[in-house]
């Protein structure tokens, strides 16, 4: 006769508005500062590796910063 244990989350609820702002703000600046990059430079100077670098970070913060902005508003996902 096993009971199953209560599922619970890694970080505290009370952190998920603070989380979300902070990573959709990095996301978000990450991400500006993507299009300046690409409105910037030419296309001799452009790096692929430089483009998806910065491409998957911002993807990375702006789905976790959403993720929380869910999270703190009651969604839960």
């Amino acid at each position: 006769d096993s009971k199953a244990a209560a599922i619970s989350s890694p970080v505290p609820v009370a952190w998920y508005p603070t989380l979300a702002v902070f990573m959709l703000a990095i996301g978000l600046i990450v991400t500006a500062s993507f299009f300046i990059y690409e409105a910037t430079s030419s296309r001799r100077n452009r790096s692929l590796a430089k483009e998806l670098t910065t491409g998957a970070i911002a993807s990375l913060f702006l789905g976790f910063g959403s993720l929380f902005l869910l999270l703190a508003s009651g969604v839960y996902v």
